[in-house]
């Protein structure tokens, strides 16, 4: 592992960067319309659930990452191998967050530039921070949060002032019932709380393991009312109809302010704050799976890696989908039941239900010994 220690500070503001990260971009929980914003707090409930089992297997070996301690678990044999499908994995979400911003890109602010020279100057941002370890990367999220905190604020004061939001937009609560409201809510805990099991591979970082969870739970509960609230707002100002068309809702509803006739298209406010919010969602999955892959091989420095792996996400977030509609389709249909349910769910519950039973066989070891 890498030799560096981060604040428990740093990774509280890794942890709502990284969870803002694509969330802020797309329609989150648009299927339960104008309740979107109960969905998502429901599934920040059942996010905080899942952290509790990532926290309790790092409980148990505190000092090694993900892919070290599946060895510790499962044995050699199987743990590399179910170590390297999670570096697979994490690869391939890069892969997915380096496509949304390449889209966004493109899409909106840069419409004849190719997709591949938006993905690579991003990813090239990503390798250099990441080569320099994780710890330049967390000093880096500290000053980035305040800038994001600041366009946060003005652009929720901007909007409220500018006359733009309409309460009605928000009526009525649960018109159909809880049932639809719960089923969307399952798609919010894989994406975006579910993804926080990447922070496995860096809570042996922390300089006070004995905060992780504190920490985490703080982090994680914030980034989910933020993103509640962008979504009530987001609801009030366009509507559900109009919500439900949009590919970059929030974008569109910095648009609706105008204020003394000047003050208008804030677009590049959007702009920065999604771009920093991606930098650090692509930079956390990506050293993931950098850190893991040296880990899992063995190999001396992971900064030889760093270039070769850059390559990898750039190649297969141009080749994971042929348009932005099937790319979007893979995200909210494919992924969550095919690919996030085993490696955000069924796997962890499995570690630690083992990890439990050799942890007990143990100490009752121990105590027939004494």
């Amino acid at each position: 592992m890498e030799k560096a220690k981060i604040s428990t500070h740093q990774l509280f503001v890794l942890i709502v960067l990284f969870e803002l990260g694509s969330a802020i971009l797309v329609p989150l929980a648009v299927e339960a319309k104008q309740n979107a914003w109960l969905a998502i707090l429901i599934g920040l409930s059942g996010g905080l659930c899942l952290f509790l089992i990532y926290y309790a297997l790092f409980s148990y070996y505190p000092d090694i990452p993900l892919t070290e301690y599946l060895q510790k678990i499962l044995g050699s044999f199987v743990g590399k191998i179910l170590a390297f499908f999670y570096i697979l994995y994490f690869i391939y979400i890069s892969a997915r967050v380096l496509r949304d911003f390449g889209e966004l890109l493109i899409t909106v602010f840069f419409p004849e530039s190719p997709l591949f020279i938006m993905n690579a100057l991003m990813i090239i941002v990503v390798v250099y921070t990441i080569r320099k370890g994780i710890e330049v990367l967390a000093r880096t999220g500290e000053l980035i949060f305040i800038i994001i905190a600041l366009l946060g604020i003005s652009g929720f004061i901007l909007i409220s002032i500018s006359g733009s939001m309409h309460i009605s937009n928000l009526q009525p609560v649960l018109e159909e019932g809880l049932r639809p409201v719960l089923k969307t809510a399952f798609t919010t805990l894989y994406f975006p709380f579910g993804e926080i099991i990447v922070f496995t591979m860096i809570f042996p970082f922390l300089n006070k393991p004995e905060k992780v969870m504190k920490t985490g739970l703080y982090g994680l509960g914030l980034s989910g009312v933020i993103l509640a609230l962008i979504m009530t707002i987001n609801i009030s100002v366009l509507g559900v109809s109009l919500l439900s068309r949009t590919q970059f809702p929030l974008l569109s509803t910095i648009q609706t302010i105008e204020l003394a006739g000047f003050l208008e298209r804030l677009d590049v406010t959007f702009m920065l704050s999604s771009v920093f919010a991606g930098f650090f969602k692509l930079g956390v999955f990506f050293y993931a799976s950098v850190e893991g892959t040296t880990n899992l091989f063995q190999i001396k420095e992971s900064s030889v890696l760093v270039y070769p792996m850059g390559f990898i996400v750039l190649l297969l977030s141009i080749l994971i989908a042929s348009n932005f509609s099937e790319h979007v389709y893979k995200g909210l249909e494919v992924a969550p039941l095919y690919i996030h349910l085993p490696f955000q769910l069924v796997i962890p519950l499995f570690l630690l239900l083992i990890a439990f039973i050799k942890n007990r066989k143990g100490k009752d070891e121990g105590m027939n010994v004494n």
